[in-house]
């Protein structure tokens, strides 16, 4: 019989295929209402291994109370990775608790993760939200991809998902009901991977970018957003351009804006409808030239009537 490996070498093999990492977890208890906690690194992330990274979760039981806890993350791998990636944490009947664990690289010395708490919504209006009618199982089921005959597909408060094409207008302009998030997903000229767009959230803050063809907002969180920000990339960007246009619920309206540039009211109302037009370079100043009427000469002035002599 051959002999049989030493121990240290299995243990040394085994060593080699696991890597230990720095991992601390934290209770954070918080009272009833709406939170966003936003994770922004406190060093650069470790090229390899892109941490640090957060993960929200609910503690085992009995402390944890999965039914007056609901948590959403804007990314669906639910990792926050740094760079404005957020978690909306709603909480009903608090104080509540949830489970927030660190990940470092081996190597990390310092610079764990700064987490920012930001309370959204007062207790009063959360727990209204949670029981008015909000389709959580339409928005957290909503799809990656928008459906193949439709660019542009919203959801909608009271209404959930609407779609429309590209250019036309998606939401109801006047109709005071705010959109909880869009996805858009062009057929025609660009391809979704030719544009991303954020979502705006607050005064300043918005959300990661996403990839066109995925959904952009919250999901089962009744949340609105406050506007959008579409922009192109790559190639399109040299031979498209964008702009869009949107009304909000306080009944104002912004754009058409330039693509980039973020769309939203300076009242920070949610947005109730929004347009987005991709076209290319040049189209539109073509479009105006040949659509101007001609230039009209000014009509000759009549000479005044001489004075009457008295």
């Amino acid at each position: 019989m051959p002999d049989a490996k030493p121990a240290s070498a299995d243990a040394a093999q085994a060593q080699k295929m696991i890597t230990e990492l720095k991992v601390s977890g934290h209770l954070m208890s918080l009272d009833t209402g709406l939170f966003c906690i936003v994770h922004t690194p406190a060093r650069a992330p470790d090229v390899k291994m892109g941490l640090p990274g957060v993960r929200i979760s609910m503690p085992p039981p009995p402390i944890g109370r999965p039914e007056s806890v609901t948590i959403s993350t804007f990314r669906p791998d639910g990792w926050l990775l740094g760079g404005g990636d957020a978690a909306l944490v709603r909480v009903l009947n608090g104080p509540s608790q949830i489970l927030v664990t660190i990940y470092q690289s081996p190597t990390a010395k310092d610079g764990a993760p700064n987490l920012q708490v930001l309370r959204l919504l007062e207790p009063a209006t959360a727990a209204a939200g949670a029981r008015g009618p909000a389709p959580a199982a339409v928005a957290a089921s909503a799809p990656q991809t928008a459906p193949k005959v439709m660019e542009m597909v919203a959801h909608i408060q009271e209404r959930g998902d609407v779609g429309t094409m590209l250019g036309e207008w998606l939401g109801e302009r006047g109709s005071k009901k705010w959109i909880e998030g869009f996805g858009i997903s062009p057929v025609h000229e660009i391809t979704p991977a030719d544009l991303e767009y954020q979502a705006v959230l607050g005064r300043g803050w918005l959300s990661p970018w996403v990839e066109g063809g995925q959904f952009c907002g919250s999901r089962g969180m009744a949340l609105p957003i406050l506007g959008l920000r579409v922009r192109l990339r790559g190639k399109a960007a040299e031979t498209h351009e964008v702009q869009v246009s949107a009304s909000f619920c306080d009944g104002s309206e912004v754009g058409p804006v330039a693509g980039g540039e973020a769309c939203e009211a300076e009242s920070l109302a949610p947005i109730e409808a929004f347009q987005v037009i991709v076209r290319r370079r040049g189209a539109a100043a073509a479009a105006e030239a040949e659509g101007k009427p001609a230039a009209r000469k000014p009509a000759a002035k009549k000479p005044a009537a001489a004075p009457k002599r008295r």
